[in-house]
Order: structure tokens, then sequence, then C-alpha cells
């Protein structure tokens, strides 16, 4: 799932549409088999700039769902990539119909870390203007820096968002 080309754009208020649009395919399959479906990542934060690709967890009770819900997202066009090295979440990759915006899918279960750091994460930011610029600013200039070179723009936007997890208790 490596970004080839980094592209940040000021917040556009299609993507919470675009959202919206994924979630309802997603609930036709989903329905009663998970307990949310969550609009993660930059552009689920109104004001601030992002990559345009819409990142989302579908939360589930615990892993004993996750066969299930792994069927019915196969069925929707996903492909199952595994953890991609970060535990408590399972990514997905959209191959079906050219139909929605790009987009990331992670499966967490409702206790994983990794649920609590993309909401906590989140809401912090959706909170606090000053957090939001500065986190906006850093990836603007990430990817003026670093187009072709989607390693080196994370590697950029790192310290930020390390300091925020700090203030927010999200490190060890």
């Amino acid at each position: 799932m490596k970004t080839k080309e980094v592209i940040v754009e000021e917040y556009s208020s299609d993507w919470e549409a675009e959202f919206r649009r994924i979630e309802a395919s997603l609930n036709s399959k989903l329905c009663g088999k998970v307990l949310a479906i969550e609009h993660v990542g930059s552009t689920s934060v109104r004001g601030l700039a992002a990559k345009p690709i819409i990142d989302i967890d579908v939360v589930i009770e615990d892993s004993s769902y996750f066969d299930d819900v792994r069927s019915s997202l196969e069925l929707l066009g996903y492909r199952y990539e595994g953890d991609l090295g970060i535990s408590d979440r399972e990514s997905f990759k959209y191959e079906g119909e050219a139909t929605f915006m790009q987009h990331y899918l992670y499966v967490c279960a409702q206790d994983s870390s990794e649920l609590k750091r993309h909401l906590t994460f989140r809401e912090h930011l959706r909170e606090d203007k000053d957090d939001r610029e500065a986190y906006g600013s850093i990836k603007k200039l990430a990817a003026r820096l670093y187009p072709r070179n989607i390693d080196a723009y994370i590697e950029t936007k790192a310290p930020i968002i390390k300091e925020i997890y700090r203030k927010l208790g999200l490190l060890d």
C-alpha cells in the first residue's frame, strides 16, 4: 500500500461525503458483524491538509469476528494484506470497481491500541487548532520536499506526530 506520488491537498468536504459512500457500501455486507466504521486519518479532520486518501477503521468486538468480516470484505472487492508490520490492525486493499476514492481499510478489535491511537489523534486534531495547523504545515512542506519519496515524507512528519502522541499519553 505504498504511495508512489505524495500529494497533500487543502481540506475538502468531499472527503466526508466520499467516506459516507464507502461506509454505506461496507454496511451493506457488514451490518450486524461490526461495531462501527470509523473515518480516521487526516481526511477526517476538517481544516487539515491531507493526502486525498481516506483511512477507515472497521471495528469488531474481538478477533473471533475477524474471519467472518474478512470474507464479507472480500465479497466487496477487498484483498487482505495482513498487518503490514503494525500489530492490532489488519489491512485490506480495495481492488473492486473504481467507483470509490482511494482508501485504506483496517479491521481493529474494539480494544485495539491502534484503534485507540487513531481515534485519540483524530479527536485531538479536530479540537486543537494549533496542533492541526502545525501538523498540516509540516505535511505540506514534506510533500513539497519529497513528492516521490513516501518514506522521507513520513520521516519528516514523524517528530510532530510523536510530540502530539506524547502530549496525549500515546507513547510508552
